[in-house]
This record gives structure tokens, sequence and C-alpha cells, in this order.
């Protein structure tokens, strides 16, 4: 297991002091709605989801007890929530990286790994694609029916390779990030890595410990955000201007993703 202070150093913190959540027998409706919202979560990559998106039917059948985690899991993994998200306007190989992240909590380990879920959607279709990883003895030995996925890449485990731990850095880019901001790349983050069988030194999270934790800081703060902006498309990049945005707690997450899919980069953030 990773100590605290190099989870502290490294940005996720907040998967190493969390418990993983569980449904157990004689759930209060609190603790049901901990599940769902951790399991949206998890399969949309911290997405943010509206209202008219949710699952309403799918989480009324997990609320009842007529369907397992496992099932709302895979139930959110093959909507079309999932797929505008992350299949129709993504490369391949990066919709796959993708399922290794939200459905199984590590990234891919080698190429071959890659190749047979190219293979899998390619003979069989999207369905098969993704129930390939939640059918699996990994997804049941990790996760069973009842624990929402979790990175487990972070960790050290029995049967994961240590070079999942390094390659699990290149798919997070942070507690507040979204994976939908990061979906249109060309080509899938782990490409070069797996052809060579290498992976990349680790690099430390810009974001401060005290916007990591599971609680998101004091609610009433404010935070000041420092965004290096280039300049469009349109025109030569010849330098970049710093910009700073002062919002609230609650309007945190939501500005990090809108900067994230401007393609800005986040210098700091700290209390304004």
């Amino acid at each position: 297991m990773t100590s605290t202070m190099s989870a502290t150093q490294l940005g996720f913190e907040p998967f190493v002091e969390a418990s993983p959540t569980e449904l157990r027998s004689h759930a209060t409706d609190a603790d049901v709605q901990a599940v769902i919202w951790a399991t949206y979560r998890q399969v949309l990559g911290n997405d943010h989801v509206m209202q008219a998106e949710r699952l309403t039917s799918a989480e009324s059948m997990l609320t009842h007890g007529h369907i397992r985690v496992r099932d709302f899991v895979r139930a959110l993994a093959l909507s079309e929530l999932y797929k505008q998200k992350f299949f129709y306007s993504t490369p391949q190989v990066r919709f796959i990286e993708l399922n290794f992240k939200h459905l199984l909590g590590r990234a891919p380990y080698s190429e071959a790994e890659i190749s047979d879920h190219v293979n899998c959607y390619v003979e069989h279709g999207y369905e098969a694609e993704i129930n390939s990883y939640l059918d699996s003895a990994e997804y049941q030995e990790n996760f069973g029916d009842q624990i929402v996925p979790y990175y487990r890449g972070f960790a050290t485990q029995t049967s994961q390779k240590t070079v999942g731990f390094v390659r699990m850095f290149q798919l997070y880019r942070g507690y507040a990030s979204s994976d939908r901001a990061r979906v249109n790349h060309k080509k899938g983050c782990l490409t070069e890595d797996l052809a060579r069988n290498t992976a990349s030194p680790l690099r430390t999270s810009t974001l401060s410990k005290e916007l990591l934790g599971t609680t998101g800081g004091n609610r009433e703060q404010m935070y000041r955000i420092r965004v290096s902006q280039g300049a469009s498309g349109r025109t030569p990049q010849i330098r970049r201007s710093v910009q700073e945005y002062v919002v609230s707690y609650e309007q945190l997450s939501p500005t990090l993703q809108r900067l994230n899919q401007r393609g800005s980069r986040i210098v700091n953030i700290t209390s304004a």
C-alpha cells in the first residue's frame, strides 16, 4: 500500500484514505444514494451528470433491491449516456483505456490486453466489450456484486503488475478532473508506452492537498485558480497569458472541467 505522505505528494490521497463504497444489507436510503453517486462518479470518469441524464429506472431497481451494484454499473456502461461521453467521438484505443479505468479501476498492463479488447469489440460488438470487464474473474475478485469499482491502480495488490501503478497516472489527472475533458485525443494516452513495453516517469499533481480531500474542503471558502491560457488555434501561440478566477467551492469542479476542455493549463489553486 502506498504511504499517505506519498499519496499526498502525488495527488491521489482521497483514494488512499477512502474505503470502498459497498451496498450492504439493510442499507438506508442515504446509503443507497451514496452508492448511486459513487457509481456515476467512477463509471463516468468524474464527469458532471445532469438530472435528465440519470438512469432513473436502474436507480429505482437498485433502491428496491431488484438489481445489484454490478448490474447498475453494467446498465450505466451500456447506456447511451456512456456511449455519448466516451465512445462515439473517441478513438477506439482511448475508449478501451477508459473502460479499464472506469470498470476495473486500473490501467491496461500491455498492448496484448488492448488487442484482446479491440478484437472482442470487432468480433462481438459493444455490449460484449463492456461485459468482458464486468463478467471477468478480476472484477468478481476485487468488487464482487455489491462494491462500486474504484481506482485500484494506486495500491499494490495481489496479481497486479507494478507497471500499472505508473500507467495509472497517465490516465489520472487529479480528483477534480473529468475524463470527458480528455477523450478527444487522436490516440490513447498509453499507446507508445504499451507498444514499447515501457513506463513514463511520474509527475506530481499541481492541485493542492487542501482541494484533494474526499470532502473537498470548506464549502464556504473561495478559491483562486491561476490559469495559463494560450492563444486560440487560429493565431500563432507566441506567448501564454495568465488569468485568475475566483470561485466558490460549489463552482470549483465545473470550472476546472470547463478550463480543461478549453485546453488551459492550471498553474495553481489557492484560498482566495
